[in-house]
């Protein structure tokens, strides 16, 4: 349950307890005399509208980071004695969704505060230029089970963990959970059919670097309804961390693909090593490339299975993703990517066998940049794990200029949630599938320090070529030797596979890229992948 790189809780199992995955055969107890005398933390006191807008918010901020970064004291009475146990007997009491009675598309509800969750969150709602806080009491939640005995009745709460949109976004008459933000600066979100999976963050300092990451969080939301009855919502948002400060602005837009068009303002306090811009969380433990390692009726099991970067010149690279045998960083040279993202490619249920998580409908989170974002890297972190709950994978984009002391940045880009389909009029052919192996032929002693790869592409311009057309595998390496390269079509498919051996040192760090050529261009995807050879 704890994060292998920060020794936290998983951020998987979080959500989950934050979202009240309640057992059925719970029942809920009637308030009642308390055992002992308990107090809550003071509750803000409900003060008049106040004039709203996003270039205020982002003043607001400004200002406070030339201040010195405060924290919340710790919550005291019932809240502060939460513990996970706790946690889990506790579930938002839909019929006090806020909206319910309204004319809206959307309802809102609220995750309790407490446990990992002791900084209060507080939730405003935007009506013409103007913010008025809401306010969360314990009559919003239930309490089941002896728990309720420890809770006062109609005890004003100071804030809340988060939130979550709910929108009906499958069926006209279902309210489904559409989005949640939740925990540090982290959220997630869903497509038509989508299950959850993917996260992204607002912001990531130092990840996986020698100063330490820095987990900054969003302590203030701002909702704004359009009052027209739209299908979209306006959600603003106050980051805080020793490092920055910052403003959001997500403009929301359910759908089969839903869209988040996201603005951050950001003023730093200190310099950032490292900053990570639209990070995104995924977790990755096995697929036809490390199956063996793992004793598992499961044919994968991964939210995720590789990072898709559209170039600014229209190429396309495809990185499968890894749980390796250390942590892993890799830096993706760019400038003014189209798009990048953590993808789910593969949404046949034959390839999880899990009723249960249902991997076949996680979805796929592609950020699109607005404007020119520059130079920069796309950098992809990997973390080793031997458990699911473990969120492993990061992706997000490193500016080219450091972040300093006094600086201020703004960054625009939209965050594509859904399955993303490959588009089948596309002319460059996708990676469908890679597969890996001991190295050789088969039947025969393996040698140590070679290894097998096996990556099909399907589709576009090659996919209807028939066999015997003239198209070249182009394969590089670093740090190994390619000691053996076969292209081949698929007889009665639409798949050309092509099998790689390499040979490599002990301990070598081998990088490798494919792509399939011909008639004078590139016909696929460009391949890529890291393989440490750790004996």
């Amino acid at each position: 349950m704890t994060d292998p790189l920060t020794g936290r809780i998983s951020r998987r199992n979080l959500l989950a307890v934050a979202g009240a995955l309640v057992p059925a055969t719970l029942v809920a107890v009637p308030h009642g005399v308390f055992a002992q005398e308990t107090t809550t933390a003071a509750a803000p006191a409900l003060a008049a509208a106040q004039q709203f807008s996003f270039d205020l918010l982002t003043e607001e901020m400004r200002l406070l980071s030339t201040q010195p970064h405060a924290t919340a004291p710790a919550p005291e009475g019932f809240l502060g004695d939460l513990d996970y146990d706790d946690y889990r007997l506790i579930r938002f009491n839909d019929k006090r969704s806020r909206w319910a009675d309204e004319k809206t598309r959307f309802r809102l509800a609220a995750f309790h505060m407490g446990w990992l969750f002791p900084e209060p969150v507080r939730l405003f709602e935007v009506s013409g230029g103007m913010a008025s806080e809401m306010l969360f009491s314990t009559d919003d939640f239930e309490y089941l089970n002896e728990l309720a005995q420890r809770v006062p009745e109609h005890a004003e709460l100071p804030g809340v963990a988060g939130f979550r949109l709910n929108h009906p976004l499958n069926r006209p008459d279902k309210w489904d959970e559409l989005v949640a933000f939740v925990g540090a600066s982290y959220f997630r979100a869903l497509g038509r059919g989508s299950a959850y999976g993917i996260s992204a963050r607002g912001l990531a300092l130092n990840t996986a670097t020698a100063q330490g990451e820095e987990f900054p969080r969003f302590s203030r939301f701002y909702m704004e309804r359009d009052t027209n009855g739209g299908s979209s919502i306006t959600v603003y948002a106050t980051l805080e961390s020793p490092s920055v400060t910052g403003a959001y602005r997500f403009v929301i837009t359910p759908g089969a693909e839903t869209v988040m068009e996201t603005t951050c303002r950001l003023f730093f306090r200190q310099d950032v090593a490292e900053l990570g811009i639209a990070p995104l969380t995924s977790m990755f433990l096995f697929s036809e490339k490390n199956r063996a390692e793992f004793d598992d009726y499961r044919p994968n099991v991964h939210d995720s299975d590789g990072l898709r970067i559209l170039r600014a010149d229209g190429d396309v690279i495809w990185r499968p993703l890894n749980n390796p045998p250390r942590l892993t960083g890799s830096y993706f040279a760019e400038t003014a990517p189209r798009r990048f993202g953590l993808h789910q490619r593969d949404r046949d249920f034959q390839s999880y066998q899990d009723t249960g998580a249902r991997y076949e409908r996680r979805p796929s989170l592609d950020v699109e940049p607005i404007g020119d974002w520059g130079r920069g890297n796309v950098r992809l972190v990997e973390i080793p794990s031997d458990l699911e709950a473990n969120d492993n994978i990061v992706a997000y984009w490193v500016p080219e200029a450091p972040a300093r002391a006094g600086d201020a940045r703004e960054f625009a880009y939209r965050l594509h949630w859904g399955d993303l389909a490959h588009d089948a009029g596309e002319p460059l052919a996708y990676v469908f599938e890679t597969r890996s192996g001991h190295g050789g032929f088969a039947g025969v002693e393996v040698q140590q320090g070679t290894r097998k790869f096996v990556v099909d592409y399907r589709g576009g311009l090659i996919g209807p070529l028939g066999g015997d057309t003239e198209i070249e595998a182009v394969v590089t390496i670093a740090n190994g030797e390619v000691t053996s390269k076969v292209l081949e079509k698929i007889a009665g498919t639409d798949i050309w596979r092509l099998v790689i051996d390499i040979a490599a040192e002990d301990d070598a760090v081998v990088e490798l890229s494919a792509h399939l050529a011909g008639f004078d261009r590139r016909l696929t995807e460009t391949w890529l992948y890291q393989w440490i050879n750790a004996q």
